[in-house]
C-alpha cells in the first residue's frame, strides 16, 4: 500500500540521485555503478607543484601515478573486499574497478625528485618543477 509519505519519499530520494549523475561528466553509458572522476586539486609554489587527489578505497599497491614531462596520469584498480553476507542488499553505492585521472602542468616535472604518498584514500603528489623548465615571458613590441 502506497502511502502519501511513502511517495514523498521516493521523489526526496530522486532528487540528489539526480544531481549526483548530473554532475557526473557525460558519460555513453549510463551505469550507476561508475565511481566519479578522482576529484584532485593542484596547487603550486616557485618550486614544485602540490597535488592531492581522492581515491576511496584504494591501496597504495593499486595506485600507479606516471609522469612524462608535464602530464601527469593516475590510475588505481579499486577493490572491494567481499564481507559476508549479512543478507539481502538493500542500497550499494560502493565501486569495484579502475579509475584514472590524467592533467598537464604548466612546467615539466623533475621526476626524479618526485615524492607520492597514499593515506586514508588521499593521494599526495610533490611535484618538483624541473630546473631550467621555468617559462619565458615574451616582451610585447
Amino acid at each position: 500500500m502506497t502511502t502519501a509519505l511513502s511517495r514523498l519519499d521516493r521523489i526526496e530520494n530522486l532528487f540528489p540521485e539526480m544531481l549526483r549523475r548530473w554532475a557526473r561528466p557525460l558519460q555513453l553509458i549510463d551505469d550507476p555503478d561508475l565511481p566519479a572522476d578522482i576529484r584532485v586539486d593542484v596547487t603550486e609554489n616557485d618550486k614544485e607543484y602540490l597535488v592531492t587527489a581522492e581515491i576511496p578505497g584504494a591501496k597504495k599497491e593499486d595506485v600507479r601515478v606516471s609522469v612524462d614531462g608535464s602530464y601527469v596520469s593516475i590510475s588505481a584498480e579499486i577493490r572491494k573486499d567481499e564481507e559476508k553476507k549479512h543478507g539481502r542488499s538493500i542500497v550499494r553505492e560502493t565501486y569495484h574497478g579502475s579509475v584514472s585521472r590524467g592533467f598537464s602542468l604548466a612546467s615539466e616535472v623533475d621526476d626524479k625528485n618526485a615524492v607520492a604518498r597514499l593515506e586514508d584514500g588521499v593521494l599526495r603528489l610533490t611535484l618538483p618543477k624541473r630546473e631550467g623548465a621555468a617559462q619565458k615571458v615574451l616582451k610585447i613590441q
